[in-house]
């Protein structure tokens, strides 16, 4: 009788703990399984890695662009321009910059920049400024960046692309495929020279704030130098203001400069973003914002961009207004415009992204057509070339250009108080651009 009950007391056990280990696999089933939907064991620590290399990447751009200041001016617009000793710019990253001496002044400026009519003319033109100007100002031997910030590089496609044009950016009045115009979804609004060789280039541009319907385009004005084809080997040197979410994280009207040599493809970059561009000035910094703006019906503001090409050393210079000398191009960054420039191009360009397969509401320019005329439309006026003897005189032969009329256009013009001019622009999506 109790070797009965001893037997049935083992065969209960056994069953007892035969349950208990179903129970806890399936348990450990379920919850291996819910573990696995909400988050995999084994890409935990890889997803970890990533960030931390990329964090680890966006540190080490940070620390080549932003330089050691020896002051810095926080900005109202919420900028910070850090005053950074001339000699550790950026531009002496580069391998051939390693030991440059700095031309502290251009050898000569192009003739007939400082007529003594156009001077009383430029006099009487409003005054704009840049907004840090209202905290401070960088002492003598420095010169001011805009300092870029961590959310600035993050909000690029990637690190290596932080600071560049997107390649086929570039408007080819001569291209008649409109595949290929359309293909980058940049629109251009510009008057044109070609056919010649050319030195440089002058221009009065109307200063606006452009809508920006989408984070990832931008609204632009500027002059383009521009030497080879519209291939692989494009260069091209550029200056002007954009306002651009993307590339600056607000809708600022911004002074820029661009470069390339490559067609937008490895080389080059906005501003002070890479090294290149040598900045001799301690008043002006690329990238930073400028104001008064331009109103519709109301007060109109300008700028003067020059940038042409020093006859004696070879080097590309830029100026802004009348007093700014802001600093050169070395001629080696380059392969065409070591020479000189084969196409020079003034004018408008936006971004496109059609988000839902329409044109988007980007505004070029002030955002209203030519037609509407001064105070509404945007505008160039005295548009200018250097020539082969370093002479400033007005272009000939000017064409215009545009992709599609009906969301931007172009009317040239010319008067004896405006020279050779044009209005420029529009809205972008409206009911003929649909």
């Amino acid at each position: 009788m109790a070797a009965a009950r001893g037997w049935s007391f083992r065969r209960c056990l056994v069953a007892a703990l035969v349950a208990a280990a179903a129970l806890f696999l399936a348990c450990g089933a379920e919850g291996g399984a819910a573990a696995g939907n909400a988050d995999m064991p084994a890409a935990s620590p890889q997803r970890r890695r990533r960030q931390l290399m990329r964090q680890r990447q966006v540190h080490n751009h940070l620390r080549r662009l932003n330089k050691a200041p020896l002051a810095s001016i926080e900005s109202p617009d919420g900028d910070i321009v850090d005053c950074v000793h001339i000699s550790n710019q950026p531009a002496f990253d580069h391998p051939f910059l390693k030991n440059h001496t700095i031309q502290m002044r251009p050898a000569y400026h192009p003739e007939g920049l400082y007529d003594e009519s156009k001077v009383a003319s430029q006099q009487n033109s409003q005054t704009i400024t840049q907004m840090w100007h209202q905290n401070g100002k960088c002492p003598e031997n420095t010169i001011p960046i805009r300092r870029t910030k961590k959310e600035d590089v993050l909000r690029a496609s990637s690190i290596r692309r932080y600071g560049k044009k997107k390649h086929r950016s570039i408007a080819n009045p001569m291209s008649v495929d409109p595949d290929m115009l359309n293909e980058s979804g940049h629109q251009h609004a510009i008057a044109y020279v070609e056919g010649d060789k050319y030195y440089g280039a002058k221009a009065t541009i109307n200063v606006w704030q452009p809508r920006i319907e989408q984070a990832n385009e931008f609204s632009l004005s500027q002059l383009w130098i521009l030497g080879g084809s519209f291939g692989q080997d494009l260069n091209s040197l550029e200056a002007g203001w954009q306002v651009s979410p993307d590339l600056y994280g607000d809708n600022n009207t911004r002074l820029f400069t661009y470069w390339t040599s490559d067609a937008y493809q490895a080389t080059g970059c906005y501003n002070l973003l890479c090294s290149g561009f040598i900045q001799i000035n301690n008043q002006i910094a690329m990238g930073a914002s400028i104001f008064p703006l331009s109103n519709y019906g109301g007060s109109q503001y300008d700028i003067n961009i020059l940038v042409w090409k020093d006859p004696k050393e070879g080097n590309w210079w830029l100026q802004f207004g009348n007093d700014y000398v802001l600093g050169y191009w070395p001629s080696f960054l380059f392969s065409y415009l070591a020479d000189s420039a084969s196409m020079i191009e003034w004018g408008g360009e936006v971004v496109n992204s059609e988000p839902d397969g329409s044109h988007t509401s980007t505004q070029m320019g002030s955002g209203h057509f030519p037609e509407e005329g001064f105070g509404k439309s945007s505008y160039f006026k005295n548009i200018q070339m250097v020539d082969s003897s370093n002479n400033l005189k007005a272009p000939s032969g000017v064409g215009s250009f545009t992709e599609q009329s009906n969301c931007y256009d172009v009317q040239n013009g010319n008067n004896g108080d405006w020279g050779t001019y044009f209005y420029y622009g529009g809205p972008g999506k409206n009911p003929n651009c649909p």
